[in-house]
């Protein structure tokens, strides 16, 4: 009988720590009771420009969040690069993180994607600020980002 390495545990501080940045980045993003990040929406159907529901048969736990598929291939997809994927800002509305730094709802078939980046936004009858990111982009992305990177480390 052969003899097993020995692999000691990861020391305590250690793995508070990982837990606390996996569920940090969790905490700071915009997921439903259940986790479910974009509204259950399919983040890689976006980058084929179309907003799909995902289905509950293909999902997928990503630091803490739940993201849904159409399908098995868009699942694989996501899988193999989740970063490509995954939303700017948490998936918060853009435009209100670069207009006043606020973590404000989407409508997840409001979207942009620029530079294969995967930006949301909140959308109402009245009330469309893609149309204002798109107007102000070069103005809004940077302080967009500014903002963002002052919430994560809140």
């Amino acid at each position: 009988m052969k003899n097993k390495p020995f692999i000691p545990a990861p020391p305590p501080l250690l793995l508070l720590i990982f837990l606390t940045l996996h569920f940090t980045v969790a905490a700071q993003s915009n997921l439903s009771k259940n986790n479910v990040a974009v509204s259950g929406f399919d983040v890689v159907s976006y980058h084929k420009n179309k907003a799909i529901e995902g289905n509950v048969n293909y999902k997928v736990n990503h630091k803490g969040a739940v993201y849904l598929f159409d399908n098995e291939a868009h699942k694989s997809t996501f899988e193999a690069n989740p970063k490509k994927f995954i939303p700017q800002y948490g998936g918060w509305c853009a435009y209100a993180m670069g207009n006043n730094g606020k973590k404000v709802a989407i409508n997840p078939e409001a979207f942009t994607i620029e530079d294969g980046k995967l930006y949301l936004f909140y959308k109402t009858l009245f009330t469309d600020t893609r149309e204002k990111w798109m107007d102000n982009t070069a103005i809004l992305k940077p302080k967009a980002d500014l903002n963002w990177k002052k919430i994560k480390t809140q």
